[in-house]
């Protein structure tokens, strides 16, 4: 009888991670079609009040790093991704948008005015950040040269790291 209920608690119980595995792509599936909407749709304020839309960059592959100037990781790749766009300067984008958590365009301003970075410095005005989901930064959105949304990265896997994610993901297209 013990042999009996072993061989049939297992395969329940696989058929019941099987499926769990199932709704939870399907819900991954349904978050990327959301953010694919918000990225593909994204507008963004420059640091005089302008709106500046994914859009505009059609024809370049975009970062779009939400950050702020009290974020140790975010400032720490800001080098490398300086570096990617002198080597791509005509197919790569950083949009550096603070995100508002505790800042401003006024600090996003100063912080720009110290540092020479080649970067789009935005403001995220219409809460895009919050849209995605964005709990914490750094947190990256990607889109292709078509203005297709590629996929979003939370986190930093170091300046190296950054750079080479990035490179490798630029030379799919270029």
């Amino acid at each position: 009888m013990h042999m009996f209920k072993i061989k049939l608690i297992l395969p329940l119980a696989l058929l019941f991670m099987v499926s769990a595995c199932g709704g939870e792509s399907q819900n991954e599936s349904q978050a990327d079609r959301s953010h694919e909407s918000i990225v593909e749709n994204a507008v963004f304020a420059d640091l005089d009040g302008n709106d500046v839309s994914i859009k505009d960059f059609k024809g370049k592959f975009v970062m779009i790093d939400f950050w702020e100037s009290w974020c140790g990781p975010c400032l720490q790749v800001f080098p490398s991704l300086d570096q990617l766009r002198e080597e791509f300067p005509d197919n790569f984008e950083v949009l550096a948008v603070t995100v508002g958590l505790n800042e401003g365009p006024e600090d996003a301003r100063a912080f720009a005015a110290k540092h020479d970075y080649d970067f789009n410095w935005l403001y995220d005005e219409h809460g895009v950040f919050t849209q995605l989901g964005g709990q914490g930064i750094p947190f990256k959105a990607y889109v292709d040269p078509d203005g297709n949304f590629i996929k979003i990265e939370m986190g930093s896997h170091g300046r190296e790291g950054d750079y080479n994610r990035t490179k490798a993901m630029i030379q799919e297209f270029f």
